[in-house]
């Protein structure tokens, strides 16, 4: 279940879209200034933040600058009535990923919510950690102990598809297939020669190793689990 902070100074809308957000199976927590939502992120896993904009103490685009600054990179959702173009423009510059003016349509909020969330859902995928070893799918690198190796696409692709996948055995002509597709000028012998590449790259790593499953293909083995 999804936890949704639902950070809004107007305690009767504040309750409307708790209740709301419970019929859709979502666990809420209210906040009715920016201290007090900061001080729920601080004790509670939160998932979603549904942030009003006119909050006394603190705002919501200080409350989003905040936490994008401390590298928190949960979906938020403001709510204003402001309607200004500019009003908006500063929030997704603070770092906001939705924005609804006031009055609410609140079946519309829940579909922006759900988007969200998948969307963010599909981001954690693109991100792997095992151990003291990251992948981070946009940016192409590998982090091992705080060494970054910036990638060559199809070594990261290779290593990312079979970390994915841990003790998942694929067959040459399946990596060939998905690593390269259609491309012409490549054959599985390529697989081997990329395979050799990322063993000789980590081959110091205590997280994980490739290992060759004699007759079928590869798999990522973790280590110590």
């Amino acid at each position: 279940m999804f936890t949704i902070l639902v950070a809004e100074d107007d305690a009767s809308l504040n309750k409307m879209i708790c209740a709301k957000l419970a019929k859709e199976q979502f666990r809420t927590v209210s906040a009715f200034d920016g201290e007090e939502a900061l001080a729920v992120m601080d004790r509670e896993h939160i998932d979603l933040v549904v942030s009003d904009v006119m909050m006394p103490k603190m705002d919501g685009y200080e409350i989003t600058k905040l936490l994008r600054g401390s590298r928190y990179y949960l979906p938020i959702l403001m709510i204003t009535a402001k309607d200004q173009l500019e009003d908006m423009e500063k929030g997704f510059i603070a770092g906001a990923d939705d924005y609804m003016i006031k009055p609410v349509n609140l079946k519309e909020m829940v579909l922006r919510i759900k988007a969200l969330l998948r969307r963010a859902q599909l981001e954690n995928q693109k991100h792997i950690t095992i151990g003291a070893t990251e992948l981070d799918y946009a940016g192409l690198t590998v982090t091992v102990n705080g060494t970054v190796y910036n990638m060559p696409p199809k070594e990261f692709y290779l290593l990312f598809k079979l970390l994915n996948n841990p003790n998942k055995i694929f067959t040459r002509l399946e990596l060939l297939d998905e690593i390269w597709g259609m491309e012409s000028d490549t054959d599985e012998r390529n697989v081997d020669a990329h395979i050799k590449k990322l063993r000789r790259k980590f081959d110091g790593t205590a997280d994980f190793e490739i290992v060759t499953v004699r007759g079928l293909g590869y798999k990522a083995v973790f280590k110590d689990r």
